[in-house]
Formats: structure tokens, sequence, C-alpha cells
């Protein structure tokens, strides 16, 4: 039977992704920061997701501010990547650690939902970790527990497990193998799908150029190798030139009056399974502008198979096999 995760919801909604605004991004100031996420707010975001690894709980605490403001809000948070990525480290007691943290950073009593931050794989399949999760959950400290994930397979684990309530996989027009494999079975299972990196780190906003220049402390500069972590976080895996390539493709798909990353974020929420998508922003335009794509028009199937075509030609060689 189905299981009842409160964030499944037959209407996707775009809501806001805070790593932007707590580090690796270059630098976002503090009044920016909060602003962009006071303009998300105004323009009907309602569900943030952030994690405590962010800015080393910058993130966290800047969204606890907006909570202590704002009522109606969802916060998910992640944890289990401020130590070194071993599954043994993936203990009860290092659960309430991390958590007590998290909490202190958000200023609640009770997170909404907290989800494992891609941890390494055997986690996914080691039924102590859960039995933690649900003990978090009996003692209140959060209401719910998901799972974030870099792999297809990783998602299909975890989504066999009876109390998860969330995956968050990469999901975009550079990422089609979730399509095949698991949203169809978190429909199945009545498990909620949020949507990351739904702009491949900016490149599907069509903005970036091959003269773009990126700050050092941004990962999309030190991170295109994977020599900080998983390189598939970084334009989705694709290589630089060949997204730029694919954009442009792409950019003559968009119906009119329709920008590039709206665009993007339509193609997300079309999929059927997809309960939010949560793109990033660095400035209160850019959050303004990416909730707005919940109310554009779904696109035309024409325009779909298009997008597929352009997947298939020359992001699929790279990208369909690793995750």
């Amino acid at each position: 039977m189905p299981r009842s995760s409160p964030f499944v919801s037959s209407t996707p909604q775009v809501g806001f992704g805070a790593w932007q605004i707590g580090g690796s991004w270059g630098d976002v100031p503090a009044d920016t920061a909060l602003g962009t996420l006071r303009a998300a707010v105004a323009a009907g975001t309602t569900f943030i997701d952030t994690a405590d690894v962010y800015g080393d709980g910058r993130s966290e605490r800047l969204v606890g501010e907006l909570l202590a403001e704002t009522d109606g809000l969802t916060v998910a948070t992640k944890m289990g990547r401020r130590v070194e990525q071993t599954p043994g480290a993936y203990t009860l007691d290092n659960f309430r650690a991390w958590n007590d943290r998290s909490r202190a950073n958000l200023g609640v009593d009770t997170v909404d939902l907290v989800q494992l931050h891609c941890p390494p794989t055997p986690v996914y399949a080691t039924d102590a970790v859960f039995d933690a999760l649900d003990t978090l959950v009996d003692e209140e400290r959060l209401a719910a527990y998901g799972v974030s994930v870099e792999t297809c397979a990783e998602a299909l684990t975890a989504i066999a497990r009876p109390n998860v309530a969330s995956v968050q996989i990469i999901l975009n027009a550079f990422r089609h193998k979730p399509l095949e494999e698991v949203l169809p079975a978190a429909r199945e299972a009545g498990v909620a799908v949020i949507a990351r990196v739904p702009l491949a780190s900016g490149l599907l906003s069509g903005k970036l150029t091959a003269a773009t220049d990126f700050a050092a402390d941004d990962h999309r500069n030190f991170n295109r190798h994977g020599a900080a972590f998983d390189v598939g976080e970084t334009f989705s895996g694709v290589d630089y030139a060949t997204g730029l390539t694919a954009v442009e493709r792409i950019r003559e798909l968009l119906p009119e009056g329709m920008t590039m990353a709206r665009f993007a974020l339509r193609w997300i929420l079309d999929q059927p399974g997809v309960s939010v998508v949560i793109p990033g922003a660095r400035n209160p335009e850019q959050a303004t502008a990416n909730a707005a794509a919940a109310t554009d028009a779904p696109l035309s199937e024409e325009t779909h198979e298009a997008v597929r075509a352009i997947y298939d030609e020359l992001i699929r060689p790279q990208v369909h096999h690793r995750w």
C-alpha cells in the first residue's frame, strides 16, 4: 500500500534551494541572502531546502531568521556530510548531534523534514540507519525523513524503505534517467520527489558562456572534475562545452516570452511524480523569476520530444550510465 508522505503533491511547486546563500557559489552577503529568501516567500514559495554543511550552518541560520518572521513554511534540511564519508559514521548518536545543531541553527524544536545528505551507497541498505531515523521521529526531533541521492539505484533502494517520505535527486533537461526509473517507483510507493540542481548549476539558465569566469570558491570552478564532491553535482556531470552547445539547441524551443530558466523549471514541473523543484537564487530577482515558472503553461508534447532528442544526442552518452 502506498504510504501517505505529507510532501507528495499532485500540483508540483517551485521551492527554494538554499545552497547558494550558504556557500560554494561565491560570496552572497547576508542581507542579500535574507532578502532573496523573503522575495521567494513573497512570490509564493513555501518549501525551503537547506543543509547543515551549506556555509557550515550559515544557510540554516539564515533560514532560521526567515522562520522567526514567517508562518506557513516547510523547511527541509540535510545531514551527514560533516564527517568523513564512511558508513560507520551514520549512527544514532551522530544523528542526534547533527540534528541538535540543525535545530539550533533553524530555531525549531522539530524539523519538518531531515534528509540523509548523499551518504555512502551502503548506508541506503543498512537497517540500523533507518531504525535510528525512526527513533528521531519518535523523539519528535523531526517530523519526517528522506534521502538525497546521487544515483537512481540509491533512490530505488531508499524508496523500498517503508518510512522514507521523500527522495531528492538531480533531475533536469540534462538528467533524464530518473524519469525512467525513479519517478514511476516513487509514484507507486507514495514517496515525494524533490528535484534538485534543476538549472544544471546555471547552465540551463542560458546566461553562461565560454567566457564566464567563476570565483575560486565557486564549485563550478573547483569541482568540475569532482575534486571536492560528486562531479554530478556540478553542471549535472556534463562537460561544460557540451552543455553550452545543448543550451543553444534548447533555446530554439522556447515559447515566446519565456526565459531559459523558466523553461527549464517548467520542463521539470511537467514530469509526473515531481512534488517540488528547488532552484537556488543569489538575489531577489532570481528568486521571484524562478517562482513564476509555476504559473507558466505546461510545455507541448512536441517540445518535450525535442528536448529528449537533444538529450539523446548530446547528453546521454556522458551521464545516463553514471547516475
